[in-house]
């Protein structure tokens, strides 16, 4: 049974997003941007594909990503901390951990909402031509998890510091790093000083080619644990980190 103090900080924090405007320019900015970017003409572009599918969508949610996610994850912990709530909270009878997952399935019901509000682009792939509803269903879940990984990054940080602006940036940097961990420059780059065992380490933590996996209807158990495994040692570090704050 979930304990009553966890689904009153999960709905403390959900609703908190839309009680302020913050959490609706959060949601306009990443709905006009990615439309945008999914119909704008260029190559990548819905129109210029000329085929009823959302490969021109999926294609750039990692990169809305990268903003959206530290936008909405700076403010978890910092901002208790700054405030100095978060003493009252680890007062609260609920464990540190249940306050860190109640906090984080919050934020990340908050970006399945998001998500939610692209879904009349499903409506309009249907519309155009007869698209493959399993690969647009993986692609969301893909994204979802994707998602909540980054979350997790952006929760540990949140954590670290009291000041939301160093946390969006320190969230953004080792996002972007997760991202392109598997890009071929990168590991060029890596190459020359490396031996390949740890060449193929760090491929093997690119988020976007798990993603890109997920995405093109390959669906595997090692994908899904990555993004698990990925969710989990995130929050583990975030409990550690609140749990030293707390005896300090």
């Amino acid at each position: 049974m979930i304990n009553q103090n966890v689904k009153h900080i999960f709905k403390k924090e959900l609703t908190s997003y839309f009680k302020t405007p913050l959490g609706y320019v959060f949601l306009v900015i990443f709905l006009f941007g990615i439309g945008y970017l999914t119909f704008e003409p260029g190559r990548g572009s819905f129109f210029y594909m000329r085929e009823a599918s959302l490969k021109s969508f999926f294609r750039y949610i990692p990169w809305m990503f990268l903003f959206l996610i530290p936008a909405v994850s700076m403010r978890l912990w910092a901002d208790e901390r700054k405030s100095g709530t978060i003493e009252i909270l680890l007062t609260m009878p609920v464990t540190v951990k249940d306050a860190v997952i109640a906090k984080f399935f919050a934020s990340w019901a908050f970006i399945g909402i998001a998500l939610i509000g692209t879904f009349p682009m499903v409506f309009t792939v249907i519309y155009l031509g007869n698209p493959d509803l399993g690969v647009i269903f993986l692609g969301y879940l893909s994204s979802f998890l994707m998602g909540g990984a980054l979350l997790a990054v952006g929760s540990f940080f949140s954590a670290l510091t009291k000041n939301q602006v160093i946390s969006f940036i320190l969230t953004v940097c080792v996002s972007y790093i997760l991202v392109m961990a598997g890009s071929p420059p990168i590991l060029e780059f890596i190459s020359t000083f490396s031996p390949k065992y740890i060449v193929d380490v760090f491929e093997s933590l690119s988020v976007l080619n798990h993603f890109e996996s997920i995405e093109r209807g390959v669906i595997s158990l090692s994908n899904l644990w990555f993004f698990l495994i990925m969710i989990t040692c995130w929050l583990f570090g975030n409990i550690i980190l609140l749990n030293e704050n707390k005896a300090n």
